[in-house]
């Protein structure tokens, strides 16, 4: 069975969930193309050795560019900090190797759009990480809406909503500096993906974007926030359907919001990802008195749940996303062809934000220049 040797940038908390899923993904879905585990880079040598062991790689590198360069690393894997993303990118691909980014694409606009231009000048396979659209429930939620499950759509309402940052005495840390790190940079990318996913393309943008507090504590007195903590998009999707996105990294209660609601002609969709599992179906038919939200819970009759589990019920978990990903980012190699997202739908969605910034600015409606 022909294998592959795969160089994984950064070993932290998503280094981890790409390490577990690389070791995992030959037994979960039996690929054809098996990963092996060749090298491992860190921010230093010391931390790269540490993720070499609990991670079982065969080496730890001093540095990206020594992975990168790594004649046993045919494919590169980015879990480290966004503001990396770009150059190590451009130089996997110069390289001939193909890569796998974690969101968002780039620590900015103009990052994402090079990155792109990377990756199909190489013509090599290239796909972007936004694992909570691999859930088996919300790949249900795309066949039923490309079905017409629903009718018409009308109405698309969506948040990325967690409260790490909820409590005002949390220390400030790295999250609270910089514009990629704030909420829009950091949340937002997940849910105007599904947005995108599930609705096509957005046209424009009415957004506000607020930072709810402007210092935290520190070790040396109060430290400023100079990123956003929360914001908000009013959207006119391409298709003229109208909607609503809120992203917060301070909302008290909120651990996993990532939650939509659809309305339709004939039916609604609703889904939280705290309970993700499950999709909440109405289906606008039979006598008004017996109508109602059905609740339905995944089951191998549902998409990419079966190589996990027999039973219906028994649930998928977060890690399981992360193989998802890990197949489809084998099956572009092995067959060449693109795999949704790649980098260009990570630009899709870097335009959206860049252009809600625009609105936040100015308090008017955008168009988005890339639809």
């Amino acid at each position: 069975m022909p294998g592959i040797g795969i160089g994984l940038v950064g070993g932290g908390y998503m280094g981890k969930a790409h390490a577990v899923a690389l070791s995992a993904i030959g037994a979960v879905f039996d690929t054809a193309l098996r990963p092996r585990l060749e090298v491992v880079a860190a921010s230093s040598p010391a931390s790269a050795e540490r993720y070499r062991a609990a991670y079982g790689f065969a080496r730890a590198a001093d540095d990206w560019q020594a992975l990168v360069a790594d004649p046993s690393v045919e494919a590169v894997v980015i879990a480290a900090p966004q503001v990396t993303h770009r150059a190590i990118a451009e130089a996997a691909f110069a390289a001939g190797k193909p890569v796998f980014c974690e969101k968002p694409l780039g620590a900015s606009l103009e990052d994402a759009q090079a990155m792109v231009a990377a990756a199909e000048a190489s013509g090599l396979p290239n796909m972007i990480g936004f694992n909570y659209v691999r859930t088996p429930a919300t790949q249900f939620v795309r066949q039923l809406l490309a079905e017409g499950a629903i009718g018409q759509v009308t109405w698309f309402r969506g948040e990325h909503t967690e409260d790490f940052l909820g409590d005002p005495d949390e220390p400030a840390n790295w999250r609270c500096h910089g514009r990629p790190n704030g909420c829009m940079g950091d949340l937002s990318p997940h849910m105007v993906n599904c947005a995108l996913a599930l609705l096509g393309p957005i046209a424009e943008v009415s957004a506000r974007v607020e930072t709810i507090h402007p210092t935290r504590p520190g070790p040396e007195g109060p430290v400023a926030v100079d990123n956003d903590d929360h914001g908000q998009m009013m959207v006119r999707f391409a298709s003229g359907v109208m909607g609503h996105l809120y992203f917060s990294r301070a909302a008290t209660g909120r651990k996993m919001g990532y939650a939509y609601e659809i309305h339709g002609t004939k039916g609604a969709i609703r889904f939280d990802q705290e309970d993700q599992n499950a999709v909440w179906l109405y289906r606008a038919e039979g006598p008004e008195a017996t109508r109602g939200f059905t609740k339905i819970l995944t089951g191998p009759a549902h998409p990419d749940y079966l190589p996990f589990c027999q039973g219906p019920g028994h649930g998928t978990g977060y890690q399981d996303q992360i193989i998802i990903e890990a197949r489809d980012f084998l099956r572009a190699i092995e067959t060449g062809e693109a795999v949704w997202p790649t980098f260009r739908d990570g630009l899709a969605v870097a335009h959206v934000i860049d252009t809600a910034f625009a609105s936040a600015e100015d308090g008017r409606w955008h168009p988005v220049t890339q639809v």
